[in-house]
């Protein structure tokens, strides 16, 4: 299986467009520390030819561009893009379909929750139901994964419910806490070729690390997981908002009860930080909080980073 970084940045991407925070200012100087980033997308494939993307971020237009393994190659109009799964349906996770609205096949699973959010928005109707399958993926449960026209993609995939939270603009204050949250806005994934090997695991949204992602984490071999923020209360002292990681449905790296210390136990094999907020001190190679992540024996994703299983 090789896997593709489209995009590794939270919502927003790096430098966020409105952000004068100081690593926004940093990176826009050209500061060595720092790599711009796109909003976080992985390309996933079993052959090299057909590629499943693993959410669909208002950027993918740029990362398609950036990337030539899903750029045309057959007549005039082509795309190796085969398939999108979708975690949630947050804007950066979901925005990025109306780029692939060009009268092509592919295929979108999703929970059935957030395929209710599509249907419910009209926009989405740019995507031509006779070309563009809307499949759906139900939890704990493997999916063998096909393209538009039915042709197996040599991959499985198996959704599973993690701690978080509706998207923000979805939240109905009326419903309490959680905001009408329900089992299914926020899934992680595991792929696996059909045909047997190493899986990967994805969980770019998480709240908290509860007894049965645990158990289902123990052990893997490479896993993506939420690193939007370093400590809960980041954004708040970087003075560019007033919600905490929490409040978005968010856990933090750092701390006792930190994502680097909660998942240290579970013998993941590699363990890779993706969906990393601007205000995230890890972005800069040289700050304490990188090395600290390094020495955990994470690494931070990038945009462009390729890993083969």
């Amino acid at each position: 299986m090789r896997i593709i970084v489209l995009g590794s940045a939270a919502g927003g991407g790096f430098p966020q467009w409105n952000c004068n925070c100081d690593n926004c200012r940093r990176v826009r100087r050209g500061d060595p520390a720092f790599q711009p980033r796109t909003q976080s997308s992985l390309a996933v494939s079993d052959d090299g030819e057909r590629w499943i993307l693993l959410n669909t971020s208002p950027d993918l237009g740029r990362q398609i561009a950036a990337t030539p393994a899903l750029h045309p190659r057959q007549g005039k109009r082509h795309s190796p893009i085969a398939a999108a799964l979708l975690t949630n349906g947050d804007v950066d996770h979901v925005a990025g379909l109306l780029t692939l609205r060009e009268s092509q096949p592919f295929s979108v699973y999703a929970s059935s929750r957030v395929r209710d959010v599509l249907a419910a928005n009209s926009i989405f109707n740019v995507l031509n139901r006779d070309l563009v399958r809307r499949e759906n993926l139900p939890l704990g449960e493997r999916t063998a994964l096909r393209d538009a026209e039915g042709t197996m993609l040599g991959i499985e995939a198996e959704a599973f419910a993690v701690p978080g939270k509706i998207a923000l603009y979805l939240e109905d204050a009326a419903a309490g806490p959680g905001f009408g949250t329900q089992a299914g806005d926020t899934i992680g994934l595991t792929l696996r070729s059909s045909a047997g090997g190493k899986s990967l695991h994805y969980v770019p949204g998480c709240a908290g690390l509860s007894a049965d992602l645990a158990a289902r984490l123990k052990g893997a071999e490479l896993l993506f997981f939420d690193g939007t923020l370093w400590r809960d209360d980041e954004m708040q002292r970087a003075g560019v908002g007033t919600k905490t990681g929490a409040r978005m449905g968010h856990m933090s790296i750092s701390g006792d009860k930190g994502s680097m210390a909660a998942l240290a136990p579970l013998g993941i094999r590699r363990r890779v930080f993706i969906h990393i907020n601007n205000t995230n001190p890890i972005l800069a190679s040289d700050s304490a909080e990188r090395r600290a992540c390094e020495a955990a024996g994470w690494s931070v994703a990038h945009d462009g980073m390729e890993i083969a299983l």
